[in-house]
């Protein structure tokens, strides 16, 4: 059967991003998820629903990496389908430390790479497939409140989110002819927010609030923000405010 939707997902194996590819797997969808690792729950949805799934195994926070995932991407997108949606969810909070103690460049590197590099190369891959199709093409990356307010600590994250924020309105201003948007999904329920609750108060000052949010259930379930989100990205008004925040949606 023909796809009506072709769907990239990275760092699906985990967390939002899982929640997002679960939910994407639906008959008609081609979904293609790019993560570290192969992700057993997806197969067995993607059998149950009769949705294709490719799942690429890599690290994206290897340049090189990405580079052979673009063009793997630029030369087997599956042409003729109604909706092209690229979603760059995949990204690290790491390294979590105050300015005066951010001495790993390995470590800043990494962060960079995953959060922007990887977005820069696979959007510019997807542009260039998607281009001469007659299609509704669709970008969506995953950002922060983080890339607009600072937050203490987070002097990496708070610098990627921002540049990714930045990049993003540069795509809209460019207007390739998709529609893109830059999303802050909340505070989820994920192994992210293990790690920030983790994290001590010396290098991360507001661990204690973060810790109470979860002790009080308000974090929200990576399910429950997937399917706002997968609604936000379907609807017509997709990509009129280019930096938004599912908050701003029931």
């Amino acid at each position: 059967m023909e796809s009506t939707t072709v769907a990239i997902v990275t760092g699906a194996s985990r967390g939002l991003g899982q929640a997002l590819a679960l939910g994407l797997l639906q008959s008609g969808t081609r979904l293609i998820t790019v993560a570290r690792s192969h992700d057993e729950v997806l197969d067995r949805q993607a059998q149950e629903s009769g949705c294709s799934l490719q799942q690429v195994q890599t690290d994206l926070a290897s340049p090189a990496a990405v580079e052979r995932v673009a063009r793997q991407i630029l030369s087997n997108l599956p042409s003729g389908a109604k909706r092209y949606l690229l979603i760059n969810n995949a990204g690290t909070v790491d390294p979590i430390s105050q300015a005066s103690e951010l001495h790993n460049a390995a470590a800043i590197t990494a962060a960079f790479n995953l959060n922007i590099t990887s977005v820069i190369l696979l959007t510019a891959a997807f542009l260039q497939a998607v281009k001469p199709m007659q299609a509704d093409c669709r970008i969506l990356n995953i950002s922060s409140g983080a890339g607009r307010n600072p937050m203490p600590g987070w002097g990496v994250y708070c610098a990627t989110k921002a540049a990714l924020d930045h990049y993003t309105q540069v795509l809209h201003a460019e207007n390739h002819g998709v529609r893109i948007a830059a999303l802050a999904p909340g505070v989820i329920d994920t192994g992210m927010q293990e790690k920030i609750r983790g994290s001590h108060a010396s290098d991360f000052p507001n661990v204690e609030r973060f810790a109470q949010m979860h002790e009080q259930g308000q974090l929200s379930s990576p399910a429950d923000v997937a399917a706002r989100i997968l609604r936000y990205i379907d609807h017509d008004s997709f990509g009129a405010t280019v930096l938004d925040d599912i908050r701003n949606y029931a």
